[in-house]
C-alpha cells in the first residue's frame, strides 16, 4: 500500500511517500517561502536529489509542481496516480468535531472550511490540499488527521476559559490545542527513552508556528496554542500571547476594523513584526552582525518559552526531561542554549559540545549534572499520519 503525506504548514508543503505498513520512504520533500519568488523545493528519492528555487504563489501550484515530479519519467517515483492507495492530510483545527482519524468527505470539508476563521493560516491551505489531491489522485482514499486531536486529554480545569459558562456550553469556545500530531509522535519517543511508565515531559516544537506542550504519562495536559493557532509562544508572524485589551485599544483608539487586528497578530506580528523577518535564520544571522532588534527578539523568544517550562513543571510537580523539536527545535542549536541557559535551579543544564548537532535522530544533549534530560528528536509527523490513515481503514 502506497501512501502520500500532505503536510501543510502555512508558509510551508512538507511531503512523504510511504510503502506501509513497512514504513518505507519512497520520496520525501519539501517546500518552503510559499509565497516567495524564491520558494524552495527539494524532492528525494533513493537514487536522486532535486532542488529547485523558484517563484511559487500558493499551496495549489506547490502541490501541482509535486504531483508533475513524482510522474517524471526519468527521476519520479510513480507511473500513474493510481499507484497512490492513500492521502493523508495534516488538518490544523478540528474544533469539536474531530478527535479522531477521519476519511474525508464533502461533509468533511464543508466543517474544516467552516472552521478556517479558527485557523486561517492553515485550514484554508489544508482544504486546499485536500482539493486539490482529490483532483490529482481522484482514486486514492483522502483522510484527513487533525492536529487538535491529541489534546483532547487536556482536563477540563485547563481547556476552559474564564468567561461566561454559556460561552463553552453554548458556542464550545475553549482551548483545543495544536501541533498534536508533532507532540504525540515525540513524546512517544521520549517515554521510550527514558523506559519509565510515568513520566513529566514538556515538548517544545518550534518552527513558524510554535507551541509546547505539558505531557504526563503519555497525555497531553496543557498547551500553549488555545482557541486558534495565535496563543502562546513567540512564532514566526503570530504574536503568541498578548493583552486581550490592545485589540479593543486598537479598534477604539486607532479605528482598526477586526479584520485588521486579525491580521496583525496572525500575519505580521511574531518575529517578523519584531524585525521585518519571519525566518529565523536570516534573523539569526542579522543578530551576528549586531541588528539589535534582532538581538532583542531571539532574546525575548527563549524568554517566553522559559515562562512556560517553569509553568509546566509546576503542574506537573516535576520534569524528566524536556524535548526540542520541528525546523528550529532541530537546527537550531543557539536557540536551545539560549532556552535551557540560566535554569540550573530546575536542573537543567545542557551540554554545548553535544548541542552543536542537527539529529537525523534522537540526540541527549544534556549535561552529565543535568538532573533533565535535554532532547532533541526530530518530527515525523508525517509517518505518524500514515500510520493512522493506514490503521483508519485497517480497524473498519
Amino acid at each position: 500500500m502506497q501512501v502520500l503525506v500532505l503536510n501543510s504548514g502555512s508558509s510551508s508543503l512538507k511531503f512523504q511517500l510511504f510503502s506501509m505498513p513497512e514504513a518505507t520512504i519512497l520520496s520525501s520533500g519539501l517546500i518552503e517561502r510559499i509565497g516567495f519568488k524564491d520558494a524552495k523545493f527539494k524532492f528525494k528519492t533513493e537514487k536522486d536529489t532535486i532542488e529547485v528555487v523558484a517563484p511559487i504563489p500558493n499551496h495549489k501550484a506547490g502541490l501541482e509542481l509535486l504531483s508533475h515530479q513524482l510522474l517524471d519519467k526519468n527521476t519520479g517515483i510513480i507511473k500513474s496516480t493510481d499507484d497512490i492507495d492513500i492521502v493523508g492530510h495534516r488538518v490544523v483545527h478540528g474544533g469539536k468535531y474531530f478527535s479522531d482519524t477521519t476519511e474525508i468527505t464533502e461533509t468533511i470539508k464543508e466543517k474544516i472550511k467552516a472552521l478556517s476563521s479558527l485557523a486561517p493560516l492553515h485550514n484554508p491551505p489544508n482544504l486546499e490540499g485536500i482539493e486539490v489531491a482529490e483532483t490529482i489522485f481522484p482514486n486514492a482514499k483522502q483522510v484527513a488527521v487533525f492536529d487538535t486531536a491529541f489534546h483532547q486529554s487536556i482536563p477540563e480545569h485547563a481547556y476552559k476559559y474564564a468567561i461566561p459558562n454559556e460561552f463553552l456550553e453554548e458556542h464550545s469556545i475553549r482551548l483545543y490545542g495544536f501541533h498534536g500530531t508533532s507532540h504525540k509522535y515525540v513524546s512517544e519517543k521520549a517515554i521510550a527513552y527514558l523506559g519509565k511508565k510515568h513520566s513529566k515531559i514538556i515538548t517544545i516544537h518550534l518552527g513558524n508556528g510554535c507551541s509546547m506542550t505539558a505531557v504526563k504519562d503519555g497525555k497531553s495536559i496543557e498547551h500553549t496554542l488555545g482557541f486558534s493557532p495565535v496563543s502562546g509562544l513567540i512564532m514566526g508572524t503570530r504574536s503568541g500571547d498578548i493583552d486581550p485589551s490592545i485589540i479593543f485599544h486598537l479598534a477604539e483608539k486607532f479605528g482598526y476594523s477586526l479584520e485588521e487586528i486579525n491580521t496583525i497578530l496572525q500575519k505580521k506580528s511574531g518575529m517578523l513584526g519584531l524585525t521585518g523577518h519571519s525566518d529565523l535564520r536570516e534573523i539569526e544571522a542579522k543578530a551576528k552582525e549586531g541588528n539589535k532588534n534582532c538581538q532583542l527578539a531571539l532574546y525575548m523568544n527563549a524568554y517566553r518559552i522559559k515562562k512556560y517550562i517553569g509553568s509546566y513543571t509546576a503542574i506537573m510537580n516535576g520534569l524528566d526531561t524536556i524535548v526540542f523539536t520541528a525546523g528550529i527545535g532541530e537546527n537550531s542549536p543557539s536557540m536551545r542554549e539560549r532556552v535551557c541557559k540560566d535554569l540550573d535551579y530546575l536542573g537543567i543544564s545542557i551540554d554545548t559540545k553535544k548541542n552543536n548537532i542537527r539529529p537525523d535522530i534522537l540526540a541527549d544533549v544534556s549535561a552529565e549534572t543535568s538532573k533533565v534530560k535535554v532532547l532533541v528528536i526530530p518530527t515525523n509527523e508525517e509517518l505518524e499520519i500514515a500510520k493512522q490513515s493506514v490503521a483508519l481503514f485497517r480497524d473498519n
